[in-house]
């Protein structure tokens, strides 16, 4: 840890930008989230701000940021994300708080643990391994089209245990409408308004929740008829799970945790591997050595789960993509009564902001912030990372349950899909868009080209930076 974070004590309270009668800041922020959080972020460690008519903390630095993760469910109250996230996510073990979360954390965590990721790292691998068969050098794609219908393969077959090729391309659809009326409301002013208005993007998202919905069930019920036992998939250990008095899930249970794990596993690690080809074909160093890694580790096979200690540099990339384009951009609390952070007092109804976004550039713990340098995460790296300076998959007792699924698939997807094909981006910048998670702004065509000449000739360079 360094001096800097070290330091004692809390930083005052310092004022946020200007605010509006009745709005706040919500128009400033609206119109970009992000951009919002950084410079709240430059105004000092502890800033106060609002959202309407919430009164908002925001805070900065690494030492409060853990804070507020670990003080959820104890000091700070898990906060409601809007009607739109709730009516995709149900009261799955992402929303729900107390008792309620207590109880489906313990019955969703067991589908999880280390040993069942790594039942579930060959179908990840043998899912890229097809892409790879089925790309061709010269071909052209839509890098983010291409990760996401990966990602939701491997989330349909890891959930679901089967192959639904009909059923892949419905739920993705309704998802994409989901996430993109999330991210609306989020930064509008319908977060603020009665769920009895009916906005189009409102109806939209109420027609998705519907398909996602009938396409859960239809698959839960199967499984139900048919009897099945013994199946190494999530929504089988979800149905098996009983909690400390016998009780299973209910249907309803089953689907708001199957849509929680599915979004995890497809939505947020699709995103990061669309984001690591954009940042590797901008900074030729980084492909070579990873190409040099994969080239001496894998000699051209499929990576299994064992392979992932003897690719630390494929990890390195993916921490880096995640320190600078976290799918997860904002974290909540809101303070209880007799709540404080840092040693500061908080009114009760305090909601406490926290922003991966602005604090994985914060320049004071990564030098350079807006450089790609997966070597930052290597063993002897210096300046070490403070603890909570890089929170992607959150952190204290709500951390992301499928943090453990989302890296092994990261890193098993890129290696087995980079150690054959070099991913060229044009030139133009991709601007981040925020909605449940962030997500490229835009389309991100790529040029595909085989990796074996390159190793076998000279060393592939770019004019692209």
């Amino acid at each position: 840890m360094t001096a800097e974070s070290a330091r004692p004590g809390p930083d005052p309270v310092v004022p946020g930008p200007r605010r509006l009668p009745g709005l706040g800041n919500l128009p400033a922020f609206a119109r970009d989230p992000l951009g919002f959080f950084v410079r709240l972020r430059d105004r000092g460690d502890l800033v106060e701000w609002r959202l309407g008519p919430q009164r908002a903390l925001f805070v900065s630095r690494p030492e409060h940021i853990g804070e507020l993760l670990k003080g959820v469910e104890t000091v700070f109250r898990h906060p409601e994300l809007g009607w739109a996230f709730k009516l995709l996510l149900g009261d799955g073990v992402v929303t729900s708080e107390g008792p309620a979360w207590r109880r489906k954390r313990a019955l969703v965590q067991p589908a999880v643990r280390p040993r069942q990721v790594r039942s579930y790292a060959r179908t990840m691998a043998d899912c890229a391994a097809r892409l790879a068969d089925a790309w061709q050098p010269g071909q052209r794609v839509d890098v983010r089209r291409e990760m996401l219908a990966l990602t939701q393969r491997i989330a349909v077959r890891t959930l679901f245990g089967a192959e639904t090729t009909g059923r892949e391309r419905v739920i993705g659809s309704a998802m994409e409408v989901a996430q993109r009326a999330i991210g609306a409301e989020f930064r509008g002013l319908t977060l603020f308004l009665p769920t009895r208005v009916a906005t189009p993007g409102r109806r939209a998202l109420h027609r998705a929740v519907e398909v996602i919905d009938a396409e859960v069930g239809r698959v839960t019920e199967e499984r139900r008829r048919g009897g099945e036992e013994d199946r190494d998939d999530l929504l089988s250990r979800l149905l098996a799970a009983r909690d400390e008095k016998g009780r299973p899930l209910s249907d309803r249970e089953v689907r708001d945790e199957a849509v929680t794990l599915y979004i995890g596993g497809h939505e947020t690690t699709g995103t990061t591997l669309a984001w690591a080809w954009y940042l590797l074909s901008r900074n030729p160093g980084a492909r070579a050595r990873l190409s040099r890694e994969l080239a001496e580790v894998l000699g051209g096979r499929t990576p299994g789960f064992d392979d992932l200690r003897l690719l630390p540099y494929t990890e390195q990339v993916v921490k880096e993509t995640l320190r600078l384009y976290p799918p997860v951009w904002l974290m909540t609390g809101i303070a209880k009564e007799g709540s404080a952070l840092g040693g500061l007092p908080l009114p009760e109804g305090t909601v406490v902001w926290s922003s991966q976004w602005s604090a994985h550039r914060d320049p004071r713990w990564f030098p350079e912030p807006g450089a790609f340098r997966p070597e930052r995460w290597g063993a002897d790296a210096e300046p070490a990372v403070p603890d909570h300076a890089w929170f992607p998959f959150g952190g204290g007792a709500r951390a992301c349950l499928g943090a453990r699924f989302a890296m092994v698939e990261a890193v098993l997807v890129l290696a087995t899909l980079a150690q054959r094909f070099h991913v060229d981006l044009g030139p133009g910048e991709v601007a981040p868009r925020t909605g449940l998670t962030l997500q490229p702004g835009s389309p991100m065509p790529a040029l595909l080209r085989n990796v074996e000449r390159d190793i076998s000739g000279p060393r592939h360079t770019s004019t692209q930076e």
